[in-house]
């Protein structure tokens, strides 16, 4: 997770709109992240390097802040070990391989804090969990939800950030996103994030 800015009132958080042709979540909002490849020194090594391929970040402009404690996705099958990252909010950043990124978007804090941009989201079924409502550079509205939500709310309550908002205002997961309108064989509510 990578955030920016020089305090929270203007502090944004980089996100990627994950390609709409990928086999697995396409067109999800997504932290910018992947697989360790066996040249990566460390977990944090591997994130500022897949932050670099899909962002164009500069890894030498991160100070590294922290570990979340590795957590197991059973949707998925994958352990993900999210990296926290500071760096300046001037470095540009833009999509560097469109076959896995389709726009960058770096939403502010306090725009996912907002408790208008806030709902809980549920899968048919049966999942909730935390969504954000975010505006790409276009005024699109785009949603966060799954992983990358549960991410967002656990650090935004750690850091003391999360204001009260309606958890009874429930969105939907937009049918794009099911798969021919199901939830994966044999997935219990809780593993859908």
């Amino acid at each position: 997770m990578l955030l920016s800015g020089d305090e929270i009132d203007h502090a944004r958080v980089v996100l990627v709109e994950r390609a709409h042709t990928l086999r697995h979540h396409p067109g999800q909002i997504a932290l910018p992240g992947g697989a360790v490849d066996p040249t990566d020194a460390s977990l944090a090594a591997a994130a500022l390097r897949e932050g670099q391929e899909e962002t164009g970040l500069d890894p030498d402009r991160v100070s590294v802040i922290g570990m979340l404690p590795s957590a197991h996705v059973a949707v998925s099958g994958f352990d993900v070990s999210a990296v926290i990252g500071w760096r300046p909010a001037a470095d540009p950043l833009g999509v560097q391989d469109p076959a896995e990124v389709a726009q960058v978007l770096v939403p502010s804090v306090p725009e996912l804090l907002d408790p208008m941009h806030r709902v809980t989201v549920r899968h048919r079924s049966g999942y909730t969990g935390p969504g954000f409502w975010i505006s790409d550079a276009d005024g699109d509205r785009l949603l966060v939800w799954g992983l990358t939500a549960h991410l967002l709310d656990g650090v935004f309550t750690l850091a003391g950030w999360t204001r009260e908002w309606d958890r009874d205002r429930v969105t939907d997961v937009p049918q794009r996103f099911l798969r021919d309108g199901r939830a994966p064989a044999g997935a219990r509510p809780e593993e859908l994030h």
